[in-house]
């Protein structure tokens, strides 16, 4: 699959400021640079002693700024070239110090005196904190780093775990692909800004005996790609996960890990109706073995494979649609055969607004796949010209497409 431009188009000034972690900012460089994104490095004084200016212009393609008084700019106002150039300043790491800096508006060399005369409407600040732990929990780490939180700044981290110190705790920074994830983030529209999402994903395994059940192929990447883009798109997310070997998406998701339908159902039916959106893409199974097996069934002088009695599982995307004021639910259809047919008749059964199809064995596993959309008035398909995309893609555009349908019923 061809590498994800997400970045494209988008210029990224890097500050570096003291820290070990500068050494985590080369791969962010090459990271951002392999999004599409053009980079500016900037660096303090402090950040030159942890990692050389040549390293981060092989690595971006540009030459790094070190000083306000660069003599390659005309106007020598680098401060304001650079910042005017930016969609958006990005700071890791971000060192106490350079915090303790933005909160108080200093501007003694030129990476502070960019993020102070950046234009605040169009291009957004993002600080990485990276420093000690006893450091971030200090009461005016904390003040400063609230401070420029308030006053616009968006901050990344920072994560938790062993500092170079020896120490364990808060106040790593993120590493470069969390980074990554966040800086394209920040550049998706909050189509779903104050909104509440809730999403099943992946299978259910139904267990006959101690170590057997019935399952299917889902991998749960449909899912948890629309958790990512519902969560980009500013919503607080609830993501309801069979079993699966995925990551939680970064955001503000809450993951909620379940193994049978019953469990799943049982997790989902409280939660439903303080959510704005139920997006049902998990492929539950329609029955379960009616009894377990305490011990494992044995085969050993069997002649006959062994029956067990099914019995049906609830469904959780009819019980949602039937509460009395029901989220706006969305229903995935995967289907192996006639799949408009039997995704219509399922909007219909269960009375929803939108069925999502496709076709099951072509997707499960898959990081491509093609949508059918499916209403009361017609269907479309995703994309539009009718080929395949990544997941995230599609889920980007089904995200879109719900935030719009639901903006339209509040009309």
């Amino acid at each position: 699959m061809s590498e994800r431009l997400d970045l494209q188009g988008r210029h990224i000034v890097l500050g570096l400021t003291g820290g070990i972690a500068c050494y985590k900012s080369a791969e962010l460089v090459r990271l951002l640079v392999k999004a599409g994104a053009s980079v500016q490095v900037v660096m303090t004084e402090a950040a030159e002693a942890f990692i050389t200016p040549v390293t981060l212009q092989a690595l971006s393609g540009r030459s790094v700024y070190t000083s306000q008084w660069d003599a390659r700019e005309p106007n020598v106002m680098a401060h304001i070239n650079l910042s005017r150039q930016a969609d958006a300043v990005l700071i890791a790491p971000a060192s106490a110090d350079f915090i303790a800096k933005l909160a108080q508006g200093r501007a003694d060399e030129l990476l502070s005196l960019l993020c102070l005369a950046r234009p605040a409407e169009r291009c957004g600040l993002l600080v990485a904190p990276a420093m000690n732990r006893e450091m971030w929990a200090h009461p005016a780490t904390q003040r400063n780093v609230a401070q420029i939180a308030a006053d616009g700044a968006h901050i990344l981290g920072p994560g938790c775990g062993d500092q170079a110190c020896g120490e364990t705790g808060d106040g790593r920074m993120l590493e470069p692909a969390e980074l990554l994830a966040d800086v394209v983030a920040f550049f998706q529209p909050r189509l779903l800004a104050g909104r509440r999402v809730l999403i099943t994903a992946g299978p259910t395994f139904e267990p006959i005996d101690p170590v057997r059940g019935i399952t299917n192929h889902s991998s749960g990447k449909m899912g948890f790609a629309l958790a990512r883009a519902a969560a980009e798109a500013g919503a607080q997310v609830t993501l309801v996960a069979g079993p699966v070997h995925l990551p939680t998406p970064r955001g503000a998701v809450e993951r909620i890990d379940v193994m049978t339908a019953s469990q799943m159902h049982d997790a989902v039916l409280p939660r439903a109706a303080a959510h704005d959106v139920f997006i049902a893409t998990a492929a539950v199974a329609d029955w379960r073995p009616a009894s377990l097996s305490e011990h494992k069934i044995k085969k050993e002088g069997k002649k006959v494979a062994p029956t067990f009695e099914l019995t049906e599982n609830p469904d959780i995307l009819a019980a949602v649609a039937a509460l009395p004021q029901p989220p706006y639910c969305v229903g995935f259809a995967a289907e192996s055969e006639n799949l408009l047919a039997h995704a219509r008749a399922k909007l219909q059964r269960k009375r929803l607004p939108l069925i999502v199809g496709n076709l099951g064995p072509a997707t499960f596993g898959r990081d491509d796949n093609a949508l059918l959309l499916v209403d009361a008035q017609g269907h479309a398909v995703l994309p539009a010209d009718g080929s395949t995309a990544d997941k995230l893609t599609l889920a980007r555009s089904l995200v879109a497409e719900i935030a719009r349908r639901l903006e339209h019923a509040r009309a």
